[in-house]
């Protein structure tokens, strides 16, 4: 997650050591309709010397910025407020990496790093920017979603969890559970933060619908236990209940689920959780002030909590001693 200080924007920086997730890039999207969607911009796309994408070719005397996201990647489009007479719209796919954001601040006081501008008609104008200081973000042209990335965790639910339950035969879940979560294919959208929550929290629901945080309750997933084990035993579940109850409506599978929470609806509502706190979480305005998502976290980067290495040189934190494997490399902590 990254931001600076000038004007909005969205995002965590090395503060609290997090890449963005799809929390991040989903109210990234947010931020974008919110604060662009009334403004009307002008003239080329301006792109620094050392951005990781290509140059855009699209220039317009009034168009409009909109953005959607999915997964780990956000599609900005450029419509033309006149489509006879303008160019047609074009579409950009955004990477984060390490530390990308959007921000929308003055011309004349672009924070360093914006790597992509879209500067306002108005006067003074203004400029979105793609901002990311260590670069490791990037865009392409087109419309289209990276193919090798699965169903979004957050906006394709269903298909997320179809797509996993389908293809467990997959020599990609003979690995740990801690490193199959990082593996987009199947869990596009989290990162690093999110699958320590989702393997050291589980969630009690409320009459409301909503889901508040119950310490006493947990998954108790060992990291390193073997992925297929743990999500065969869903499948099963899952195939046991639609015996029992074919004919089970919509609202009633939800409300089961609700009631159930494994780890495939931990993978949503974990990082809904974020994202439906936007305001308190991650405040646009106080993008230095990040107490309130520490608060949040119950066990990425919190004190008592053991870490160390997982096989692809990633950190995994976790409660206590993990029974299901020895690793190789020497433990953090």
């Amino acid at each position: 997650m990254g931001a600076g200080r000038a004007g909005g924007g969205l995002g965590l920086r090395c503060a609290v050591a997090t890449m963005p997730e799809c929390p991040e890039l989903h109210l990234a999207g947010r931020f974008i309709n919110g604060a662009c969607g009334a403004l009307v911009f002008a003239g080329g796309v301006e792109r620094s010397a050392v951005g990781r994408g290509p140059e855009v070719p699209f220039r317009s005397e009034a168009y409009r910025i909109s953005a959607v996201a999915r997964g780990k990647e956000l599609r900005l489009t450029l419509s033309a407020l006149d489509p006879a007479a303008g160019p047609p719209a074009q579409d950009l796919v955004f990477r984060f990496g390490m530390s990308g954001s959007f921000r929308l601040c003055p011309a004349a006081e672009l924070p360093r790093h914006a790597h992509l501008r879209f500067l306002t008609r108005e006067s003074p104008p203004r400029a979105l920017c793609f901002v990311d200081p260590r670069r490791f973000g990037s865009w392409r042209l087109g419309d289209a979603w990276q193919p090798e990335r699965g169903p979004c965790v957050v906006s394709e639910y269903q298909a997320f969890r179809e797509n996993v339950l389908k293809n467990l035969d997959d020599r990609a879940f003979d690995k740990p559970m801690c490193e199959v979560l990082l593996n987009q294919k199947y869990f596009n959208g989290i990162g690093n933060y999110l699958r320590a929550e989702i393997l050291y929290r589980r969630w009690k629901w409320q009459e409301q619908g909503f889901r508040l945080p119950c310490n006493s309750l947990r998954l108790k997933i060992p990291p390193f236990e073997k992925a297929r084990t743990v999500l065969e035993a869903l499948k099963e579940q899952e195939q046991e209940r639609r015996k029992k109850d074919p004919s089970l409506t919509l609202s009633k599978k939800v409300k089961l689920r609700r009631e159930n929470a494994d780890l495939l609806e931990l993978c949503h509502t974990v990082p809904m959780e974020v994202i439906m706190a936007e305001k308190q979480l991650l405040d646009p305005e106080h993008t230095d002030d990040y107490s309130t998502f520490k608060n949040w976290l119950q066990c990425y980067l919190v004190p008592g909590m053991s870490s160390l290495r997982d096989r692809s040189g990633r950190t995994i934190w976790f409660q206590g001693r993990d029974p299901a494997r020895r690793p190789a490399r020497r433990a953090l902590s």
